[in-house]
C-alpha cells in the first residue's frame, strides 16, 4: 500500500507495519489499541524510539490511539482520509453486518462493494491500474483479519475531545472526492489541534496515497522538511 511513499522517502528510515490480520501478520485482538501495540512493537524491533506516524483511513484511527497511549513516541502526525469522530449507530450496525459476512462468506463480495466507495470518480474512470491494484488487495485480504478490523473500527472511541491534547505538528490530508471521510472531517482535525495544517488533493477519493501518489508525496515531503 505504501510502496510509492517508501520510494519517495529514500534517505529516511521508513517502517511500514502491517496490522494484525494483514500482510501475513496473524489476526490478533480486535481493538485499535491492539493495532497500535503492533505498530509500537515493530518500532521497538527496528530501534525506532520516536517517529512521524502516517496513518490513512483505519491507520488514522490507530494513529490517534497510539498518540493517546504513547505520545512520547510521536514526533508528528500525518492523518490522511480519516476522521476523529466515532461511528454513529448506523455505521456500527453496518460494520457488524460486514464482519459477520466476511467470516461467513469470505471477502470476494467486498471487492465490488468497496471499490466504488474507496476510490474517487476520477480514479475509477481514468486510473485503471489503481482500480486493479485495490481490487487485488481486497481480494487477497484474510477474512478473519477483515472481520476483526471492522469490529475494531466499530468500537473505536471518539478522538474529538482529545484533539486539543495533540501538541505535535499535524498534517491532515484529504482526497477532494473522498466519500468515506470527506474534506470537512480533515478540516476538523486540522482546526482542532494546536499545530495543524490541511491539504486537499484534487481528483482523488479515500485512498489518496494510491490514487495520486505524486501529489500525496509532495505534501508529505513538504511537511517533513518543514
Amino acid at each position: 500500500m505504501w510502496q510509492d511513499q517508501v520510494g519517495a522517502l529514500s534517505g529516511r528510515k521508513v517502517l511500514t507495519p502491517s496490522f494484525p490480520g494483514f500482510g501475513g501478520r496473524p489476526p490478533g485482538g480486535a481493538s485499535l489499541d491492539d493495532f497500535a501495540d503492533a505498530v509500537l512493537a515493530d518500532m521497538d524491533a527496528a530501534g525506532i524510539g520516536r517517529a512521524v506516524i502516517v496513518g490513512l483511513s483505519m491507520g488514522g484511527y490507530v494513529a490517534f490511539r497510539l498518540h493517546a497511549r504513547s505520545p512520547e513516541r510521536v514526533a508528528a502526525l500525518v492523518l490522511a482520509d480519516t476522521k476523529a469522530t466515532a461511528d454513529d449507530e448506523a455505521a456500527r450496525a453496518k460494520r457488524t453486518d460486514q464482519a459477520g459476512r466476511a467470516r461467513r462468506d469470505g471477502v470476494g463480495w467486498l471487492v465490488d462493494a468497496m471499490v466504488p466507495v474507496l476510490l474517487g470518480e476520477t480514479t475509477r474512470s481514468e486510473r485503471p491500474s489503481v482500480v486493479e491494484l485495490v481490487r487485488g488487495m481486497i481480494a487477497q485480504a484474510d477474512p478473519e483479519g477483515v472481520a476483526r478490523a471492522l469490529l475494531a473500527m466499530r468500537d473505536r472511541p471518539d478522538s474529538t475531545p482529545h484533539l486539543e491534547d495533540v501538541r505535535v505538528p499535524v498534517l491532515a490530508l484529504a482526497g477532494e472526492e473522498d466519500q468515506v471521510t470527506p474534506v470537512a472531517a480533515a478540516r476538523q482535525i486540522a482546526d482542532g489541534v494546536a499545530d495543524g495544517r490541511l491539504v486537499v488533493i484534487p481528483r482523488c477519493g479515500h485512498l489518496s496515497n494510491l490514487e495520486d501518489a505524486k501529489s500525496f508525496n509532495g505534501a508529505l515531503t513538504s511537511f517533513l522538511q518543514g
